[in-house]
């Protein structure tokens, strides 16, 4: 079974507003509400292509009501822990002339609470797969990732991390199977600028000397790279193609990624999977539906090195 957890999920109200002004009264063009956060996104591209999931994570409110209900109806198990204090949080997405972001805080958790989260996790089984993606709440030790990982150690749980800097490399020696930073991400770790394909490569390979399986580096328009852990190397240019909405593209990547490892367990088309996923998803309003991506799949033009 795969896990997703979303430590700080929120509820996305995303909304259109011809030129914003500040101060004043505006009024929106079009408007939507999303279930989000990064685990979550994975999950829903999942069951978009047939792959059940289970949700894992923290709600509170009637703002936790709307998460749990929305997990439902886009088709995934949510098996979230409900706590005391807070509120699921709210994060207003504002598309003008730029566009702007303002999101909650979200609940705090207590350690009984996440005690609660350990015990669920306790009840992974060797060939599980567990996707650790996302911020992480104030409440919460930034060695949250890593204190899981060494919970799970030895079990054969094969767990895959979307995470920025710290929380990234705090868990690099418990080897992941999966990591997945972008360019941008990638390039702060090692303090350089990272602009090609052809850039990021040894700096994924610093990571897997640091103890990551798989490196799997997003770039956008520039298309993406996977440095996998038997040596092969592939890379592709962004399939072609209007970008309508970028949100949870990189979500949509690492479900790709899973749902096509657990299908053929071959690395290059675990890539197809995950780039077509991404690039779909950036071309649609919402995350990509299974037509979309085998549209997409079909463009999708990629190069193995050694």
């Amino acid at each position: 079974m795969i896990y997703t957890v979303t430590f700080n999920p929120a509820i996305d109200y995303v909304i259109k507003v011809d030129n914003l002004t500040l101060g004043q009264v505006n009024r929106t063009t079009r408007e939507y509400i999303f279930c989000g956060g990064k685990g979550i996104n994975v999950s829903h591209l999942l069951a978009n292509l047939g792959v059940d999931s289970v949700g894992l994570g923290f709600i509170a409110g009637f703002t936790g009501d709307v998460i749990e209900s929305g997990a439902k109806e886009l088709g995934f198990k949510p098996d979230f822990i409900r706590v005391r204090e807070g509120m699921t949080r709210i994060n207003v997405k504002v598309k003008s002339n730029e566009e702007s972001e303002i999101n909650g805080l979200g609940p705090v958790i207590h350690d009984d609470e996440l005690e609660q989260m350990f015990k669920k996790l306790d009840e992974l089984e060797d060939g599980d797969i567990l996707v650790l993606a996302g911020s992480i709440p104030s409440s919460m030790s930034d060695n949250i990732y890593r204190d899981i990982m060494a919970d799970l150690k030895d079990r054969g749980v094969m767990i895959v991390v979307d995470a920025t800097k710290d929380l990234l490399l705090n868990v690099l020696e418990y080897h992941p199977f999966l990591i997945k930073p972008n360019n941008h991400e990638l390039g702060e770790i090692f303090d350089v600028k990272l602009t090609t394909r052809e850039e990021v490569i040894p700096y994924g390979r610093k990571l897997q000397e640091k103890g990551a399986r798989n490196v799997l580096v997003s770039m956008a328009g520039e298309g993406a790279v996977l440095i996998a852990e038997d040596g092969q190397v592939f890379d592709t240019p962004a399939p072609k193609g209007k970008l309508i909405n970028g949100v949870g593209a990189g979500d949509s990547m690492v479900a790709g990624f899973v749902a096509g490892w657990i299908e053929k367990q071959d690395y290059e088309y675990a890539f197809h999977m995950g780039v077509a996923s991404g690039s779909a998803s950036a071309f649609s309003e919402n995350l990509a539906t299974k037509r979309e991506i085998s549209e997409v799949l079909k463009r999708v033009e990629v190069t193995c090195k050694r």
